[in-house]
Parts: C-alpha cells; sequence; structure tokens
C-alpha cells in the first residue's frame, strides 16, 4: 500500500467535505470515518510515510558509514607516544692533528719542494718538544651518525624492540621519545636470523605497547604504521594487510602490506585497528630503493619468542638436524607416489647430525614434525628451529612409495657452514649399458667411487641425450633409486626401468657431489 498516496486522498477529503464524515473505499470495501477522527488518521498516514520514506535512506547512511575509511587518529593518540626514534653512532678515527692540521702527504710536499720541515713535526729538530700524555692516541676517535630507525616500547621500565639491522655495528644508540626525552639506550640482544633487536633505556612509567594475536589478523584489514622514515619523526601510515606468511627466503614468514614503508621506518611496530601491534616493519620490496607498495613486517609471535630469549640470554638458541632440503614440485609428488606438493626433500645428510643418527636418507620427504603438517619446504627449518635444542621429535617421512614414523634429538643451531663440495670420481669404469627410451649410458660404481663416495651402491651416469638431457641430469651424477625402486647396480637400474610406465614422467633420484634431489626424465616412445 502507498502511504504517502493515502495520506494525500485523507488529506484531500478531509478538506474539500464538510459532512459529518466521509466514506473510504479500500479494497472493494466501504469505511466511513468520523470527521473527528480525520486529523488523527492524516497524523498517522504522516507518520508512516514519513518513517518509510526515511528508512531506506537511514540503512543507506550506515552502509555508507561502514564502507567508509577508517578513522586512525584514536590509534594514534593511543600508540603514537609508544613509539621512539632511534639513532646510531659509529667512533671513526679523525686525522692527526701533527703539522698544523695538515695530512702526511701535504707535509711531504713541503719537504720536497722547499726543502724543510713543517713546524711542529717530527723531521723538525728545531722543533719545541712536548712530554708525551698518558693514555693519548695518536688519531683521536669521534662519533659520527650512522643511521636512523624506529622502535617501540615494550615494557614500562624501558626495554624496546627495533630492528637487528638498525642496531647492527652500532657504537652508541640513542633513543628519543615522543615527549623529547634523549637516552642512551644498552643493546640487550640481536638476532639477525629474525632480524630482532631489544635495547634497554633507564626510564621508568613509559608507554608500553599492547601486543595482538596475528593469528587473527585477516587479508584486507586495516593496518598502520608510524615511525622515523628518513628521520621524520612519528610519521603515520596505514594501508591493508595484502597478504600472510609471505616467503622470502628468510628466516620468517612476514606479514605483507600495502602500508608505506621506508628507511627509517624500520623496526616501528605495524598495528591493527584495535590498537595492538600485530609486527615490526623490516623489509620493503623496491626496485629505486623506495616504497613501491610491498612491505613487509615481522609477525609479532614470532618476535615476541626471539625478544624473550634476548631479554633472558642475550642470544637465541634454535634447534637443527643437519640436513640440506629442496621443495617438493608437483611434478616430482605425483612421480612418487606422494600426490600433492607438500613437506621439504633432503637432498644432503651432515654426517653424525641428529638427522644422520635417527636414519634419515637423502630423497627423504619430510612430511610432519610432532604431528605438525609441513605445508612446503621453509616450514621445517621454522618448526625445527622453534624447538629447544636436546628435545625428542617425532618425523613422519615419506620414502620410497611409504611413510615411516622416526624419533630425532634436536640439537642447537650452528653458525651456517659451507658445504665441502666432493671431488668427481677420477677412475672412470671402461664401458657402460645404454638404457632404451631414456637416453642413458650407466655403468657400475668402482669400489674406489663408492668408498670417496661414501656410497653403497648406484649406477653412475656415463652420457647422456635426449630426453635424460632435458631432466638436469649430468655426466658423473650417480643414479639411486627409479621410480622409488632402489638400484645398487647396472641390473638392478634395468629390471626397475622395465618396471615402470614409461607413458608417464620416471622419477630418478640421484647424487651430485654432497646433494641428493630428484630429476624427473619423459621417455620417448
Amino acid at each position: 500500500m502507498d502511504f504517502v498516496a493515502l495520506y494525500i486522498r485523507v488529506q484531500r477529503e478531509f478538506l474539500s467535505k464538510e459532512s459529518s464524515g466521509v466514506f473510504w473505499v479500500m479494497n472493494n470495501m466501504s469505511f466511513k470515518l468520523p470527521r473527528v477522527l480525520l486529523p488523527l488518521t492524516v497524523s498517522l498516514g504522516l507518520s508512516m510515510a514519513t518513517l518509510l520514506m526515511c528508512a531506506p535512506v537511514n540503512a543507506l547512511a550506515q552502509q555508507t558509514m561502514v564502507r567508509g575509511l577508517p578513522d586512525f587518529t584514536e590509534l594514534v593518540e593511543q600508540v603514537g607516544p609508544s613509539v621512539v626514534n632511534i639513532r646510531t653512532l659509529e667512533r671513526v678515527r679523525t686525522p692527526s692533528a701533527a703539522g698544523g692540521g695538515m695530512d702526511e702527504e701535504t707535509q711531504e710536499l713541503f719537504r720536497r719542494f722547499f726543502g724543510i720541515p713543517m713546524p711542529n713535526t717530527p723531521n723538525n729538530p728545531n722543533a719545541p718538544r712536548q712530554a708525551p700524555r698518558q693514555g693519548r692516541t695518536p688519531s683521536p676517535e669521534e662519533s659520527q651518525p650512522r643511521g636512523v630507525g624506529s622502535g617501540f616500547i615494550l615494557t614500562s621500565d624501558g626495554f624496546i624492540m627495533t630492528n637487528a639491522h638498525v642496531v647492527d655495528g652500532a657504537d652508541e644508540v640513542l633513543v628519543t621519545l615522543t615527549d623529547k626525552r634523549e637516552f642512551k639506550a644498552r643493546i640487550i640482544g640481536a638476532d639477525k636470523r629474525s632480524d630482532v633487536a631489544v635495547v634497554k633505556i633507564q626510564a621508568t612509567g613509559l608507554p608500553a605497547v599492547k601486543v595482538g594475536d596475528v593469528s587473527r589478523l585477516k587479508v584486507g584489514e586495516w593496518v598502520m604504521a608510524i615511525g622515523s622514515p628518513f628521520g621524520l619523526d612519528n610519521s603515520v601510515t596505514a594501508g591493508i594487510v595484502s597478504a600472510k606468511q609471505r616467503d622470502t627466503g628468510d628466516y620468517l614468514p612476514f606479514i605483507q602490506t600495502d602500508v608505506a614503508i621506508n628507511p627509517g621506518n624500520s623496526g616501528g611496530p605495524l598495528i591493527n585497528m584495535r590498537g595492538e601491534v600485530v609486527g615490526i616493519n623490516s623489509q620493503i620490496y623496491s626496485r629505486s630503493g623506495g616504497f613501491m607498495g610491498i612491505s613487509f613486517s615481522i609477525p609479532m609471535d614470532e618476535a615476541m619468542r626471539v625478544s624473550d630469549q634476548l631479554r633472558t640470554n642475550g642470544r637465541v638458541t634454535r634447534g637443527r638436524i643437519g640436513v640440506q632440503i629442496e621443495p617438493v614440485t608437483k611434478e616430482i609428488a605425483e612421480s612418487i607416489g606422494l600426490g600433492r606438493a607438500q613437506g621439504a626433500l633432503v637432498n644432503r645428510i651432515e654426517p653424525g647430525a641428529p638427522a644422520d643418527k635417527a636414519g634419515l636418507e637423502p630423497g627423504d620427504v619430510i612430511i610432519k614434525i610432532d604431528g605438525k603438517p609441513i605445508e612446503k619446504s621453509s616450514d621445517l627449518p621454522r618448526l625445527v628451529g622453534n624447538t629447544k635444542p636436546g628435545t625428542k621429535s617425532n618425523l613422519t617421512v615419506f620414502r620410497r612409495g611409504a611413510t615411516k614414523e622416526m624419533s630425532i634429538v634436536i640439537a642447537e643451531l650452528e653458525p651456517e657452514r659451507v658445504a665441502k663440495r666432493a671431488t668427481e670420481p677420477e677412475d672412470k669404469p671402461k664401458s657402460g649399458q645404454s638404457v632404451q627410451g631414456l637416453g642413458l649410458v650407466v655403468a657400475d660404481l668402482t669400489d674406489a667411487q663408492k668408498t670417496e663416495l661414501k656410497l653403497k651402491g648406484g649406477v653412475r651416469v656415463e652420457s647422456l641425450v635426449e630426453p635424460a638431457l632435458r631432466s638436469g641430469l649430468r655426466e658423473g651424477d650417480v643414479i639411486l633409486a627409479v621410480g622409488n625402486i632402489e638400484v645398487s647396480q647396472v641390473k638392478d637400474f634395468t629390471l626397475a626401468v622395465g618396471k615402470i610406465d614409461k607413458s608417464k614422467p620416471i622419477s630418478v633420484l640421484f647424487r651430485r657431489g654432497e646433494l641428493t634431489r630428484y630429476a624427473l626424465i619423459r621417455p620417448i616412445s
């Protein structure tokens, strides 16, 4: 029913009729309205029409408010005082003051062209001598600015979190609060692997930040950053979360945002709309050196684990099992029967390491640790690294078509060492056997080669053409398994190839130097 039209009609009848009442027809029914009730009817019609007309407007207004841009003013007032500016200084040697401030080259120039030494120099016998001062150095040091970064207050008694690269190599760290107070800070600890550092200033009653739950952070959510880009203190920028768990090759998964981050923002907080810190602004992707719409922040849960260890021990201890890994591609996963691309493919095991003692083998795919799935290879070092050294953990391993459970004792992570590359075997077999359809000529390993490579068996690639050449195999590689079938000699290799469906890519587990990996050969039909 159109209540606006109803109101107009009622008003028209009310103004035109002089009788004691009017008849109103609605839905083929007649109603007699006494004249005394007409004002009430008119008022009711006006109220209902106004309500119906305004309802869509109010809903639209509310919808517009929801879709509008957020107001960050309260967040800045709340979190801003907790953000600090960090300046670092380094001590450098100044030139010697001998010779009236002239350097050695200038003094030598005067000596050669004028034939006299400059006054107050050691070469001038007539120069007045001064007694040497105790502790005086020939080249005094002075502090010079080294860099500018940001940080935020973790606790009210002066613990401050920032990036490790902000304070790396600094001889002196200066922290400036928003109220312009400046303090000399002491570096409690810095962890380069996670790029997290903690410094301490002598102050109390400081406004500490609230740490948020990163698991609640959603892609598309609004976030804000406060820092000192190019030394401009307490600059505020905002954007949204572009992605989570972004793997950039570093030790931690990053939060990706489109918040403007520039040099000087490093170490500052990434803040959600509840005023909680969910990350530390750490890196940007840039081809120009400036912001290009992609920035990365360290998740706060990972950063807090690191900072707790830094505050307790001054350093971070991480677990290790002594393996070198690589990703599992979709093709490799399908060819070895894993089903989908998951886990971490072991291509090298350090002798005597926990993995070696536990019985892991090159070519194994680690798919779980302590029941936690390893979706991609970078998950393994993170999960192992967060495990306390000495802990006994359980690994789920996929090996030649079947899963296997094994126990392993986590060791402490040592400084990275460069793997020593094994020398290529010099004594080659005199003859080899060609494998039809694969483009391979293989031969048995000699006893000397087995000893040098520390292998019990396998076949060595003597030469190769298409399609093996396209797989990435090279002469000198040692094939250990074909299609999940282990091979010790050429006879085993030939039998294994005969059992495989050559209409599909064939997975080949091979050894090159100290690394073990997979290759896929697509046979020629």
